[in-house]
């Protein structure tokens, strides 16, 4: 079988290793190590999915349950740390959820913060102006996973357990779960016109992202590959002063609406430039964890939506 062309792209996330899982907005998840060919998901309390999948993803172009095409685009995501499917949702589905969005647009949390690369407080043992402490900007809002329609396409897509064995096979993890709380498993983002997600770098080894509706103009992923080796404590002050000083080229890539991407963004630095269009960027970050019964504190919970429930 041949299958479509796996194209690179870049997601951008905040993080902190605090908890073990993946891809949850501003949070991160220890990197385990772990390699496995199954995938056990918590089939217990998973919610039974309203809607079949070969009704959200396109199955004649991804073939999840086929084991060749997980191989490839493991191989793919293990060689290069990205791993971007145009076309992942159908059109259809895409659009009921950019609906569903635009529903619940007057229940955004929005935040506007300044934070340095490292998305660490400033280290008193450097200048203010050093790149370990330059601040940059990042200003967006999100709706939690309480306010996605329990029949949602998203929520379908989520629940999946096919999806989710896919999922596990790509990242090599033994198992992924829900989030315990009420606001975390599913995030839709929505950047309006001016906003931005400052350069950085994820503390997360994984980032899951789906992209629901694309800016009309800039918005744009830009990175740089392999900056940093966070593991050997090597944080390479002189490459980051030059991106962020706007010297060192950039690879810019986009997504549109439809596209599924993984990211490993741990050691890459990236970012979002600032949307220039009208149109509202969309982007639902997927997070699972890879240990059951976990919840986001109720102090992060306050930082990233405004509230606990």
């Amino acid at each position: 079988m041949t299958f479509p062309l796996v194209f690179v792209v870049l997601t951008a996330l905040y993080s902190t290793p605090k908890l073990a899982h993946i891809a949850l907005p501003l949070l991160g998840m220890l990197d385990r190590g772990i390699s496995a060919n199954i995938c056990e998901t918590d089939t217990a309390t998973l919610p039974e999915t309203s809607m079949n999948l070969d009704a959200i993803v396109d199955l004649k172009t991804y073939p999840l349950a086929d084991q060749a095409f997980r191989q490839s685009c493991k191989d793919t995501f293990d060689q290069t740390g990205v791993l971007s499917m145009p076309g992942f949702v159908t059109p259809m589905a895409i659009d009921t959820i950019r609906k569903e969005g635009d529903v619940n647009q007057d229940k955004v949390y929005a935040k506007t913060e300044e934070h340095t690369v490292y998305l660490s407080a400033p280290d008193p043992a450097y200048a203010k102006d050093h790149p370990r402490n330059r601040l940059v900007v990042s200003s967006k809002g999100c709706i939690t996973d309480d306010l996605i329609p329990q029949d949602s396409a998203l929520r379908s897509l989520y629940n999946s357990e096919d999806f989710r064995s896919f999922l596990c096979e790509v990242l090599g993890e033994e198992a992924v779960y829900q989030y315990a709380d009420p606001l975390s498993s599913i995030n839709l983002h929505f950047a309006r016109t001016g906003q931005e997600l400052g350069w950085h770098f994820d503390n997360s080894s994984f980032a899951i992202t789906l992209m629901v509706q694309a800016p009309e103009k800039g918005g744009q992923f830009e990175y740089v590959e392999n900056v940093r080796d966070a593991d050997a404590g090597d944080m390479n002050f002189d490459a980051v002063g030059d991106i962020l000083d706007g010297t060192t080229p950039v690879k810019e890539l986009i997504a549109e609406a439809g596209t599924l991407v993984f990211f490993r963004g741990r050691n890459s630095m990236h970012r979002v430039a600032p949307n220039e269009g009208e149109r509202t960027r969309m982007l639902a970050v997927l997070a699972y964890n890879s240990e059951p019964g976990v919840s986001l504190s109720e102090e992060a919970r306050l930082t990233f939506y405004g509230r606990v429930s």
